[in-house]
C-alpha cells in the first residue's frame, strides 16, 4: 500500500530541496515540470517523481496539491504543465487532454471498533444527506453519526457524489477536510465517524487502522473492482492543455511504461480496465 504519510512528506521535502539545490547551482537542471492538483493523486505522483529522478536527474519536477479543480484551472491558465485529477473531466473542460494513469477505488471507512461492517449504497447516501443520523438505525451503537467529507472541488468528493449519491449533495452538516489523509485521521480518532478516502490509503504503514465497509455485501478491494462487482472507483488523470512534448512527455511516458504502471499497482492502484487485469 501507499507509503506512510510522514515518509511521503519526507521524500517530497528531500526531492524539493534537491531540486532547489540544483537550481541554485544552475548546472545540472536543464528542464522543469510543474504539476498541480488532486491531493489523492499527489502522493503517487511524488513516488513516481522520486523514481524518475534516478533516470533523469536533470529534470526538476515541482508537485503541488490544491485539489482536482485547482489543478485543471492551473493547466488551463498555463500555471502548470500537468494537472492531477481524481475525477473525469466536465463538459466545460472538454478542450483539455486527459491521460488516465490508473484507477483508484473509493472506500467508505469507519473506526475498527464500530460494529457496522456492511451498508447498502442507499444507507450511505442517506447518512451523507443526514437522513440517517444515528448508528443504531443501521445496526450499530446508539450514537450520533459524525459525517466526514472532502471539500467542494475535490475529485474524491465529486466521484463519491456521482458514483454513490447519484449527484445528490453532501449535507452541509458534514465536517469538511481538505485531504484524504485528514479524513482518515479523523476516522481513526473517532469511533462514531464515517468518511470516504482512496482505497489505496486504507492500509497505511505506520498509521492507526481504519475499516473499509462492504457496500451492498461487496468488499472494497482491488480484486472486486477488477471483476466488476465493486462499482465505487474513479480515474486518476494527468490533464494537459496540449499534446505533451519534451520533458513533460518523457515523464508521462515513464508513468505509462511497464515500470511506472507496476509501481502504481504495487502501491494499491488498479490498471485501467481497458488494459486488462493488473495481476
Amino acid at each position: 500500500m501507499i507509503r506512510s504519510y510522514y515518509k511521503r512528506i519526507l521524500c517530497m521535502l528531500i526531492a524539493v530541496s534537491y531540486a532547489c539545490v540544483l537550481s541554485s547551482c544552475g548546472n545540472n537542471v536543464e528542464h522543469s515540470i510543474t504539476i498541480a492538483g488532486s491531493t489523492s493523486v499527489q502522493p503517487y505522483a511524488e513516488m513516481l517523481m522520486e523514481e524518475f529522478a534516478h533516470i533523469r536527474p536533470d529534470i526538476a519536477i515541482d508537485i503541488q496539491g490544491g485539489g482536482s479543480s485547482a489543478g485543471i484551472t492551473a493547466v488551463e491558465s498555463g500555471a502548470a504543465d500537468i494537472g492531477m485529477s481524481s475525477r473525469s473531466l466536465k463538459e466545460k473542460e472538454s478542450g483539455l487532454i486527459p491521460i488516465e494513469i490508473a484507477l483508484d477505488g473509493l472506500a467508505v471507512i469507519v473506526h475498527p471498533k464500530n460494529p457496522v461492517s456492511d451498508l447498502t449504497a442507499e444507507q450511505i447516501c442517506d447518512i451523507y444527506m443526514a437522513k440517517i443520523t444515528n448508528w443504531k438505525d443501521v445496526g450499530g451503537n446508539d450514537a450520533k453519526i459524525h459525517i466526514i467529507s472532502r471539500e467542494e472541488g475535490s475529485g474524491t468528493r465529486s466521484a463519491f457524489e456521482e458514483l454513490l449519491m447519484e449527484k445528490k449533495p453532501v449535507t452541509p452538516k458534514a465536517i469538511v477536510q481538505n485531504s484524504n489523509g485528514t479524513v482518515r485521521q479523523l476516522v481513526c480518532d473517532d469511533v462514531n465517524a464515517i468518511g470516504f478516502i482512496s482505497l489505496g490509503l486504507v492500509e497505511q504503514l505506520g498509521t492507526k487502522p481504519v475499516k473499509a465497509l462492504a457496500i451492498d455485501g461487496v468488499a472494497a478491494s482491488q480484486e472486486n473492482i477488477e471483476n466488476g462487482s465493486y462499482k465505487l472507483y474513479r480515474p486518476f488523470l494527468f490533464v494537459l492543455k496540449e499534446e505533451p512534448q519534451g520533458a513533460t512527455k518523457e515523464f508521462i511516458d515513464y508513468v505509462l511504461s511497464e515500470e511506472g504502471q507496476k509501481l502504481l499497482v504495487d502501491e494499491g492502484l488498479i490498471l485501467s480496465l481497458k488494459k486488462g487485469n493488473s495481476k
